[in-house]
Formats: structure tokens, sequence, C-alpha cells
């Protein structure tokens, strides 16, 4: 053969496939322990997706957060682009993580009967990453650290995101040091109660949108918001419908209210001055 031959056998144009221990891909990706993380609890073979579905999710919580702590940093630090780009990048986040819904979406409540006995009392509603997002949109309540108060780590991390300005909390605060009339009440509330509407916080916004021209950044920020609080919107409802499809209104998994609590959560606004300004524009 004219072409050499490498140690391994293979043309020496083939990537390296001999390492002396795990590849750098595994060592980087940890794939085989994400691989491994699967206990299944009943013999239906529906559990599976289930159950990876859900691991994917919190993975994408995961990634979300890392972006919105990024974003209000940056804000804090009156560095729009650092803050405008990582909020774009949790907008394609958050179309991957509503997409995990399709799998699950056309369950019906026989399919998740045959593995639901094996939740026990799990439920999303205890996933630790999703409150840590629920907190990043003002979404407050110091109830939310109860279930994890056995476990120290997360607990701590919990309490500590619950007392920290939200995203939105920076957004206002970049107003304010804009020159924005945002209320003494507003900069300086309890962050660790649940963001309340402001009508000077909306004539705001609604004087901005009117004239976007003049800060042209602001407004741009105002839209991407806009587009987060959207896919937070559809993320619920999408929560919303694949519940209902597959277990109708019985208790949720955990005791909670299953649909009728998805129904009240799918009802509240993101950012809310945001929406209720364009009324006004």
């Amino acid at each position: 053969m004219s072409q050499a031959l490498d140690a391994s056998g293979a043309g020496s144009d083939t990537p390296n496939l001999d390492f002396a221990g795990t590849t750098p891909y595994e060592d980087y990706v940890q794939a085989d322990v994400l691989t491994h993380l699967q206990h299944l609890r009943s013999d239906d073979p529906g559990e599976m997706v289930f159950l990876v579905t859900t691991q994917v999710m919190e993975l994408w919580f995961t990634v979300i957060v890392h972006e919105w702590e990024t974003a209000a940093k940056a804000l804090r630090e009156d560095r729009i682009p650092v803050a405008m780009d990582a909020l774009k990048r949790s907008l394609r986040e958050l179309e991957a993580l509503n997409s995990s819904w399709r799998p699950l979406a056309q369950l019906t409540p026989g399919q998740f009967n045959a593995y639901r006995a094996a939740l026990g009392e799990g439920s999303g509603f205890q996933s630790a990453m999703y409150r840590r997002m629920e907190f990043l949109l003002g979404d407050k309540a110091a109830s939310m650290l109860v279930p994890h108060r056995g476990a120290p780590r997360v607990h701590g991390e919990l309490e500590k995101a619950l007392h920290e300005p939200g995203l939105y909390d920076e957004v206002l605060r970049l107003l304010a040091r804009r020159g924005f009339a945002i209320p003494d009440s507003v900069l300086t509330r309890d962050l660790s109660k649940r963001y309340e509407p402001s009508p000077e916080v909306e004539t705001v916004w609604t004087a901005l949108y009117a004239d976007p021209d003049d800060h042209h950044d602001l407004h741009r920020l105002g839209e991407v918001l806009t587009d987060v609080a959207e896919l937070v919107w559809r993320w619920r409802n999408d929560h919303l419908v694949a519940t209902r499809r597959a277990m109708g209104a019985k208790t949720g998994t955990g005791g909670s209210a299953g649909v009728a609590w998805l129904e009240k959560r799918a009802q509240k606004n993101v950012f809310p001055e945001l929406w209720t300004a364009r009324s006004h524009v």
C-alpha cells in the first residue's frame, strides 16, 4: 500500500484511536456517567423515555440558570452587550427545553399510569435548579426552600439565590442608573419576596417603547426579555397540556394540585410591565 499505516494499523489520516485510559472526549463530557444515571423502577419501557427526558430538562435548567446569572452580573456592571449575548443564547436553550416536552406530550393516562407509581412522591415541583430559574425570574417565596431542607448544599444555594437580585431587578436598577424614574420602593424591595408589578415601572417602559431611538440598547434589551418571558410562558403551557393529557385533573405526584396548580402558573406573566406597557404605546 502506498499510504503509510500508523501504529494502530489505520491510515495516517485517521484520527488517533489508541488512548492509554479513557478518551479525552469521555474525560470532558463524562458521557459514561450520564448514560448510566438511569435507574428504572418499573418494567414499563416508557419509563426510560420519561426518566431521560426529565434528566435532559434538568441539564437545560442548569445552563439557562448559568446564562441568566451571567446576564444579571453583566447588567450590574453596565455591560449590556454581554448581557444581551447571554440572554440570546438562553432563547435557543429555552426553545430546546420546551421541545423536551415532545416525547411526553402524547402520553395517554394508561401509559403514564404504567410507571407513575415508580415516582412515589417525586415531582418536578421539587427540582432545585428549576426553582433557581424561577427565583431569577422574580417568582420567590421562602416556603419553596422547605422541600430541600434535607440537602444542605442545595438548600444553601437556594437560600443564597432567594436573597439575591433577580434578572429583572438588575434590569430595573440599570434603568434607574440611566436616569429613569424607577421608584425607591422597587429598588429597595425585599428581594426574598415575589416581584409585584409597579405602575411607575410600567410608565418607564411605556416611555421607552414610545420613543425607542433615544435608548436603542434599552429597547432591544426589553425585546429580548420579552422573548424570554414568552418562551417561559410557552414552557408552562406545554407542561400544563402534557400533564392534562397524561393525568387529567388528578392530584399531582408529590401531592401538588396537578393541573389546577399548573393553570394558575400559566396565567402569570414574567416581567409583567413589559407586557402591560404595550397597551399604552
